[in-house]
């Protein structure tokens, strides 16, 4: 077996120890030129780099020398990206998140992989045996959200998304596994239903780990989880009694994350036990929250909700010039046809350096290509149904697209579309020769944070595959 060690170099321009852009090495196509899907062979390739595999394993940078702790089969590193390696970043991505993981896996899952005899894919037994490795030592909740890559617990937060999207991916996968496998993938995502069956009007911690609340990204993961267990066809998935009104309780309170001109990402936990409510207060500084997108993507909320529409326009207006979080870059850009890029939320203050908070934030790679993804979508469903979503709450959205209630819906798919890849091709221009980091500094354009984030890749991957049933 042989041992990747994560110790490439650090590609930096940092002068001291506080989080700076790094350097970049600019890719030569012209800004309007890149054919966005004849890069999805390349970003697959680097997105698998993060998959351990029996001959491929990674080293844990805290235990150098000790493979005991060296990576299982299956494990998706957030990045190989770490203190040690990367300059002026103090947070280690050399873990296996229980979402990245699964946001990772589908989309092998969606590659076509060439099967082994018998007609299964090995990437894909190796994600369903390492994932169930990691629920049998999840602690201190089966909702444990991150481990290590041997697939011991590490002390981290509990996240009811994560198993809920885990589920989702293998029920997708579960075609592509060998028969053994698909025992192991049945009693796994049995478990996490009966999980989250007695959690899912609980309080958890939300997509970025920095609150714990009603979270609506969570409840859209978890009402997908359900949806898709109601339907599958898998045989031994269990369907308990309680499945429905679970379903129904979950579309009810996600109706209650909205303030009356857009979704809010947290609902407050009260602390005192009592249950959640329109009227409790939400996270302030935490709104628009691009995670009411990624309910969309990753989630059940419909692509054509007018709310998630008005939510979405006003996430975009945010980090435009004249927004409350304007990015300078999305001003360049424009320039050139490119953009804009979009970050997490207007308050935020994270780059890769928690001893060095700056308030603003940055734009992220996987935050452009989801909201691009859901251009693509909606765009498909134009297509399809002849029908553009507009409404009052939905109109700038699509005024945004140069879109109108009289536009043509053939000329209205192709402007989301096009919206969609400007966006996209954005993340390439400023990509580090095609590899992606997990931000772009608002103001150069360069990257920072952590290298070669497996999520980026993954939402280029995802949003491409949405594209190439818009167009």
């Amino acid at each position: 077996m042989s041992t990747s060690t994560i110790t490439a170099p650090a590609r930096t321009n940092r002068s001291d120890a506080t989080s700076q852009p790094r350097a970049q090495v600019q890719n030569s196509l012209a800004p309007g030129t890149v054919d966005l899907p004849s890069l999805v062979p390349l970003m697959y390739a680097l997105m698998f780099r993060n998959i351990a595999s029996d001959g491929f394993t990674f080293s844990d940078p805290q235990a150098p020398g000790d493979y005991s702790k060296d990576s299982r089969p299956g494990c998706v590193i957030a990045a190989p990206s770490f203190p040690a390696d990367t300059a002026g970043i103090d947070e280690d991505y050399v873990f296996n998140w229980v979402r990245d993981g699964a946001i990772t896996a589908m989309e092998v899952a969606h590659a076509g992989l060439p099967e082994r005899p018998g007609g299964s894919v090995q990437t894909l037994n190796d994600y369903v045996q390492f994932a169930d490795l990691c629920h049998g030592n999840a602690q201190p909740t089966k909702g444990h959200a991150c481990f290590t890559i041997a697939g011991e617990s590490r002390p981290w937060t509990e996240q009811n998304d994560g198993p809920a999207l885990q589920s989702v991916t293998i029920l997708a996968a579960y075609d592509q596994l060998d028969p053994g496998v698909r025992k192991t993938a049945v009693a796994l995502v049995n478990a996490n239903v009966a999980f989250l069956l007695g959690v899912y009007r609980d309080p958890t911690t939300n997509l970025w780990e920095e609150h714990v609340g009603y979270s609506f990204f969570a409840r859209a993961a978890q009402l997908r989880c359900f949806l898709e267990v109601q339907a599958t066809r898998v045989q031994g998935i269990d369907k308990p009694d309680g499945l429905q009104p679970a379903i129904d309780w979950l579309r009810q309170a996600l109706d209650w994350h909205w303030d009356g001109t857009k979704y809010v990402s947290m609902v407050a936990d009260p602390g005192d036990g009592s249950a959640p409510s329109p009227q409790r207060p939400v996270v302030s500084g935490y709104d628009p929250n691009i995670d009411i997108v990624q309910a969309a993507v990753y989630g059940a909320v419909p692509y054509d909700d007018p709310k998630l529409l008005a939510t979405a326009a006003q996430l975009r207006a945010q980090w435009e010039e004249g927004g409350i979080a304007f990015y300078p870059i999305n001003r360049a850009d424009r320039a050139l046809g490119l953009g804009p890029m979009f970050g997490r939320y207007p308050g935020d203050v994270y780059d890769g350096d928690t001893a060095h908070p700056v308030l603003g934030g940055h734009p992220w790679a996987l935050s452009t290509c989801n909201v691009a993804e859901l251009h693509y979508r909606l765009a498909a469903a134009v297509r399809s149904s002849g029908r553009i979503p507009i409404d009052d709450l939905s109109a700038p959205f699509f005024a945004q697209s140069g879109i109108t209630a009289t536009t043509p819906a053939d000329a209205a798919a192709k402007a989301l579309v096009a919206t969609g890849d400007a966006m996209v091709r954005a993340v390439v221009y400023h990509s580090d020769n095609f590899e992606i980091s997990e931000q772009f500094d608002g103001t150069t354009g360069y990257e920072r944070s952590v290298h070669n984030l497996t999520w980026s890749y993954a939402s280029y991957l995802s949003a491409m595959r949405a594209r190439a049933a818009a167009v």
